[in-house]
C-alpha cells in the first residue's frame, strides 16, 4: 500500500498540484474540519460512490488516524483505483482545515 504523510502532503498543496483527497470520516466527524478541497465519502459508503470516481486519477485516502483510510486504500485497489492512505490521518495534519 502507498502512503503518503502529513508533511509531503502539505508540501503537494502549498505547490498547488492537483491532488484528490477523500475524507473516508464520519460527516459529523468532518464537521470540525478537514483539508482543504477534501470530498466527504464515509467509508461506509464508499462502495456506493465508487462511481463517481475515476480509475485514471489518483486518490488520497484521510481518516482520523490511518486506519480507516488504509481499509478504504486496500478496497479502492481491490477495484482497480490508484490510492494512497495519509499516514498518521487528520491526527498528524498541521495544515489548514476548512
Amino acid at each position: 500500500m502507498k502512503e503518503i504523510t502529513a508533511k509531503e502532503l502539505q508540501r503537494f498543496m502549498e505547490k498547488d498540484q492537483t491532488l484528490t483527497i477523500i475524507d473516508v470520516r464520519e460527516t459529523a466527524e468532518v464537521a470540525d474540519g478537514k483539508i482543504p478541497g477534501a470530498v466527504n465519502i464515509p467509508l461506509g459508503l464508499l462502495e456506493f460512490r465508487m462511481h463517481d470516481l475515476d480509475k485514471s486519477a489518483e486518490y488520497i485516502l484521510v481518516c482520523r488516524s490511518g486506519g480507516r483510510s488504509a481499509q478504504a486504500v486496500r478496497f479502492l485497489e481491490n477495484q482497480g483505483f490508484d490510492a494512497i492512505n495519509m499516514a498518521g490521518g487528520m491526527l498528524a495534519w498541521e495544515g489548514k482545515t476548512e
